[in-house]
């Protein structure tokens, strides 16, 4: 087990196809069943994703398509069921498309049919698909349902911990997570127990923990995903040839691994390795077209002078929005800090004070503050700010917004102070915001 301090607050990192290949996707979302036979698919169907982790660094289960085929045999298995749930869950969350979550919530309610007590791996595989939408409360009622049934159910522990979190309950998710490391400890408690320290400003132990859970690691799935854990926490603190070392180990266990493109992709941002960055975001979300993805590769687009290219990214961040919603995601928090910097900003608010107004944790405090603040409302955002940077946490972005938002307040000093420790931590944190804190660091020291 891994031996954690106490901590004042904590909060997880949250834990991002072409347009007409998204707008088909909507059309398709208008026309999807409920029916077995649409959960099950048709003979051809080619799955995006082979697993049943839905808690990240869980080992993978059955394929879709071995699940289908054996419940076309099997229609009556319940465990079989759940599993399918939890691999459309997976599904939806390799490739970003949310059209596979109404498909799993039904399979997650064919195996409660068939087996309404004592079904841990339905519940827990239901607490997971909340935790997905962002319904956090079902989440939190559904891993606790699973876990008076399975103490040492290791989705619903994963989730758990998850859901508190993003409700904003952090004294409880962090017993939730020494709890779970005392059950089952693993990849997937090491990596949570690592945000937490990470998020409280003790880098240093939570590379440490990350390092454990990668020296643990025995599988593919498993070397690339904390070897990807260990490259992003390098670069969100300026390290970016440890990020690009460590997204290579995990590119060499999953070649195919979009996070760890992701991470290499945000790397070689950092080394001012524009084309290359450019050209591996492109390859990501044609494939995976997550908010950041879309955002980070907009304004690649934008700082390199290709307005047109960017224009379409925030467009396909829109559709993303819409498939998002019809999947019976809420995208409030994913999409409120993207509109406010390249949408409408009036959507902006409504979306980040809806999103604050649901949980209140550093994320929707940053979301609500920044969006305040694009709206002409500085003063009114700056408390805001300042409680998103209360934990400790070291975030870059989070620094450069409270900094802008006091010098808009008239406080010059304060907003020297955290725009230099914005571009400090990691001086290529955004394309666009980066050169923004530049800006304004040089309009202050020059009046």
């Amino acid at each position: 087990m891994v031996a954690v301090a106490p901590a004042r607050q904590v909060v997880m990192k949250r834990a991002t196809r072409s347009v007409w290949r998204l707008g088909a996707g909507i059309v398709g979302l208008a026309c999807v069943l409920t029916a077995a036979g649409a959960v099950l698919g048709g003979p051809d169907e080619v799955p995006t994703a082979a697993a049943g982790a839905v808690a990240p660094g869980a080992a993978p289960g059955p394929g879709v398509r071995t699940l289908q085929a054996h419940l076309r045999a099997q229609p009556r298995d319940a465990g079989a069921w759940a599993s399918l749930g939890a691999a459309y869950v997976e599904e939806a969350r390799v490739s970003g498309d949310p059209s596979r979550y109404p498909r799993a919530g039904e399979a997650f309610a064919r195996s409660l049919r068939l087996r309404p007590d004592g079904n841990a791996e339905a519940l827990a595989g239901r607490a997971a698909l909340a935790a997905a939408r962002h319904d956090f409360p079902a989440a939190l009622r559904d891993a606790d349902r699973a876990l008076a049934v399975n103490p040492y159910s290791e989705r619903g522990l994963a989730v758990r911990i998850d859901a508190l979190v993003e409700l904003g309950r952090y004294p409880a998710a962090l017993e939730a997570a020494r709890r779970a490391d005392a059950r089952r400890p693993g990849i997937p408690v090491f990596t949570r127990l690592a945000y937490v320290r990470e998020l409280r400003g003790d880098t240093k132990e939570a590379r440490r923990v990350l390092e454990l859970a990668r020296d643990s690691a025995s599988t593919r799935a498993d070397i690339a995903y904390t070897a990807t854990a260990l490259g992003r926490l390098a670069w969100s603190q300026g390290g970016y040839d440890e990020a690009l070392r460590q997204c290579g180990r995990a590119l060499k266990a999953e070649p195919d691994n979009l996070e760890a493109r992701e991470c290499r992709a945000r790397a070689l941002t950092g080394k001012g390795e524009h084309t290359a960055a450019i050209a591996e975001f492109e390859t990501i979300v044609a494939r995976s077209p997550l908010p950041g993805r879309l955002v980070a590769l907009g304004e690649l687009y934008e700082v390199s002078g290709r307005p047109g290219p960017a224009r379409r990214q925030y467009e396909v961040l829109g559709t993303w929005t819409g498939l998002a919603r019809a999947g019976g995601v809420n995208p409030d928090l994913d999409t409120a800090l993207a509109a406010a910097d390249h949408g409408d900003r009036t959507d902006a608010l409504r979306a980040a004070r809806a999103e604050w107004q649901r949980r209140r944790t550093v994320h929707t405090e940053d979301a609500l503050a920044w969006a305040l603040h694009r709206s002409g409302r500085s003063e009114e955002a700056l408390p805001h700010a300042r409680a998103a940077t209360a934990t400790g946490y070291r975030d870059a972005a989070f620094l450069y917004h409270r900094g802008m938002i006091e010098r808009a307040a008239g406080e010059r000093a304060a907003a020297h102070a955290s725009l230099t420790r914005a571009l400090a931590l990691n001086p290529a944190f955004s394309p666009i915001g980066a050169r923004e804190a530049r800006r304004a660091l040089d309009g202050l020291e020059a009046s």
